[in-house]
C-alpha cells in the first residue's frame, strides 16, 4: 500500500511539473521567411541551433554568429542536409569581448543588405571575466548583445519591419540589480560557489527582460519590435561550466524532465514569426503566449537606468 502511495505521489508529481514549470507549446506562426535575413547569436548548438534550423527550412538567410568555427560549421553541415538550404553561414561573434562585437557588425553591415530577425539566443551559467574585464554572465548576457543590437538597429529599420528576440529566462524573477556593484566592480555577482554564478545568471536574465522593456519605448514609431522569451527549462550546454557533481546532479533530472532543444526553440519562433503580436513589443513570453512579469522586471526607471548604464560601459556614449 506505501509503494502505491509513494508511485501515486510520484506520477503527480511529475504530472504536475510537466505541466507547469516543464509545460512547452507548439509555434503556430507563420511569417514568410523567403528573401529574409536572420542572425541567431550561439545558433551552432541548443536552442540556437534548432531556431536556425526551422527559419532555414522557412526559406530565410540564417548566419551562425558564434565564436566556435568548428562547431558552427558541423551545425551548418547538419542544417544543410537536413533543409536543403545552402544559404545558412558562419560569421565570427564572441560575445565576451566588445571588440568583436563591434568587428562583426562592421563586417555584417559592409556585407548585408538587410537585416529582418535578431534573435539575441547565447547565453551561459559561468563565473570569470570578458575580455574588458566584466562579470562574463553579465557581459555575455547582457551587455554584448546590448551593443549588438544597438550597432543593428538602423539596418533593421531600413528593412521595412524587423524583430529583435532575447532569450531571457524565468529566473529572471529571482535576479537583483545591483548598480552600485557593477560601477565598481564591473559585475552583478561572482564567486566559486554555484549559487553564486546562478544567482549572477539570474540577475543578468533580469537585465535581458528590462533591456526588451527600454528597447520597446525607444522604438515607438518606428517599425521595428522586440520581445523577450522564457523558453522553457532546456536540455542545453547552458550550465557545460558547472562542475563535475551538479552535472551528476542535474543529468537524470533533465533526462526525465527538460524540454529538448526542439521543443525550447518553440516560444523564439513564436515571437519571430507569429504575425499580429507588434502591439506586444516589449513583452515577455512563455509557451507561445505573452506572461505578466513582477514589478522589478517592468521598473520604468530601473531599465532607464540599466540602458544608460549598458551605452556607457560599452562606449556607446
Amino acid at each position: 500500500m506505501l509503494v502505491l502511495l509513494l508511485a501515486a505521489a510520484l506520477l503527480g508529481g511529475y504530472i504536475f511539473l510537466t505541466k507547469t514549470i516543464f509545460r512547452g507549446a507548439k509555434c503556430r506562426g507563420n511569417a514568410a521567411m523567403a528573401g529574409k535575413t536572420v542572425i541567431v547569436t550561439g545558433g551552432n548548438t541548443g536552442i540556437g541551433k534548432a531556431t536556425a534550423l526551422h527559419l532555414a527550412r522557412r526559406g530565410a538567410r540564417v548566419i551562425l554568429a558564434c565564436r566556435n568555427r568548428d562547431k558552427a560549421q558541423a551545425a551548418i553541415a547538419d542544417i544543410q542536409q537536413e533543409t536543403g538550404s545552402t544559404d545558412v553561414l558562419y560569421m565570427l561573434l564572441d560575445l565576451a569581448s566588445l571588440k568583436s562585437v563591434r568587428c562583426f557588425t562592421e563586417t555584417f553591415l559592409k556585407t548585408e543588405g538587410r537585416l529582418d530577425l535578431l534573435i539575441n539566443n547565447a547565453g551561459l551559467v559561468a563565473d570569470g571575466r570578458t575580455e574588458d574585464g566584466f562579470g562574463i554572465e553579465f557581459g555575455v548576457n547582457h551587455l554584448g548583445h546590448f551593443l549588438l543590437t544597438c550597432l543593428l538597429l538602423d539596418r533593421m529599420k531600413e528593412a521595412g519591419g524587423g524583430r529583435v528576440v532575447t532569450l531571457s529566462s524565468m529566473a529572471h524573477r529571482w535576479g537583483h540589480i545591483d548598480f552600485e556593484a557593477l560601477a565598481e566592480d564591473k559585475h552583478l555577482g561572482t564567486g566559486w560557489y554555484s549559487w553564486q554564478f546562478f544567482m549572477a545568471y539570474c540577475n543578468s536574465k533580469l537585465c535581458n527582460v528590462l533591456f526588451t522593456h527600454e528597447l520597446a519605448k525607444r522604438l515607438k514609431g518606428t517599425n521595428v519590435t522586440c520581445y523577450s522569451v522564457h523558453p522553457g527549462v532546456v536540455r542545453t550546454e547552458l550550465s557545460r561550466y558547472v562542475g563535475l557533481w551538479q552535472k551528476i546532479f542535474i543529468e537524470p533530472i533533465a533526462r526525465l524532465l527538460f524540454l529538448d532543444p526542439e521543443a525550447g526553440a518553440q516560444t523564439t519562433l513564436h515571437c519571430a514569426l507569429q504575425e499580429g503580436i507588434e502591439p506586444l513589443s516589449g513583452r515577455y513570453f512563455f509557451c507561445c503566449s505573452v506572461q505578466e512579469v513582477c514589478a522589478r522586471a517592468r521598473d520604468d526607471a530601473v531599465a532607464r537606468k540599466l540602458w544608460e548604464v549598458s551605452e556607457r560601459l560599452s562606449g556607446l556614449s
